[in-house]
């Protein structure tokens, strides 16, 4: 895997310095195109989703079986799967919903007075925003790193879904900020700046699971590894891609979204198999 750690780094700062691009949306669009951001969302759980079944489990199964038996092999990885949803969750249930970047908001947002007094009482909420997004961009940026280091191919598809689930946080991230600081600059520095703690997550990880990959227990580790990230990923897509998407009302665009990004998926990983 190692030979792929290149192509692992630049996708996950690919992926969490799309953060960025919600911050600018933010700041130069006047209006929240719900139907675009509606289909989005729902094209990315559906690329998260199917990769995670159909390409990442199986593999962390595969991983698991080169040192253990058949029935062993499928409850470790069940396991480390449910662990993955795990982490994620606890991360999203102990971060307050106010400072929750996963809490989004639309670009009107920033020209709504109520909301802007709100946010001019709650200067702090700003920071904890970006420190929220840190915390939630870590284990995101694990399974991008990670599933790029085990299969570039997958790798690309993943770093995109999380790139734009990135884009919508991005503006929930740099709309407090600006309205706790005013300043448009500040905000998003900030925001971009939070996003850097996905290759920073990747890196971290690979850094801490390398002397394991040389050992007897490499398969055993890259299986448990895997799982938790197709974990973590399924929870994100449940949890927060199509629920924000269903937000907007747009019940029938997410489906679409969901079923074309299963399709892309399934075509291209057909396409390279």
């Amino acid at each position: 895997m190692t030979e792929n750690f290149l192509i692992a780094a630049l996708l996950t700062l690919f992926a969490g310095l799309s953060t960025g691009i919600g911050s600018a949306i933010a700041f130069f669009a006047n209006k929240t195109n719900t139907k675009l951001l509606t289909y989005v969302l729902g094209f990315s759980a559906g690329v998260m989703i199917y990769v995670s079944f159909v390409e990442i489990f199986p593999s962390a199964l595969d991983e698991f079986s080169s040192g253990l038996s058949e029935k062993r092999s499928l409850f470790y990885t069940i396991l480390a799967f449910f662990s993955g949803m795990l982490i994620i969750a606890l991360i999203d249930k102990f971060i307050p919903s106010m400072e929750n970047p996963h809490e989004i908001r639309s670009v009107e947002d920033m020209f709504d007075t109520k909301k802007e007094e709100k946010f001019n009482r709650l200067y702090r909420m700003g920071i904890l925003t970006a420190v929220a997004l840190a915390i939630h961009n870590f284990p995101e940026g694990i399974a991008t790193f990670m599933s790029a280091l085990n299969d570039p191919k997958v790798g690309v598809a993943i770093a995109v879904a999380i790139a734009i689930h990135n884009i919508p946080e991005g503006i929930a991230v740099s709309v407090p900020i600006y309205y706790a600081t005013g300043s448009r600059k500040k905000a998003f520095l900030l925001s971009f700046s939070s996003g850097l703690a996905e290759p920073v997550g990747g890196l971290l990880a690979y850094l801490f699971i390398m002397p394991f990959l040389t050992t007897e227990t490499s398969g055993l580790v890259t299986g448990a590894i895997l799982a938790a990230v197709a974990g973590i990923m399924v929870f994100i897509s449940l949890d927060e891609l199509l629920p924000t998407a269903e937000e907007y009302g747009e019940h029938h665009i997410s489906i679409y979204g969901v079923v074309s990004g299963m399709a892309l998926m399934a075509l291209s990983l057909f396409a390279l198999a």
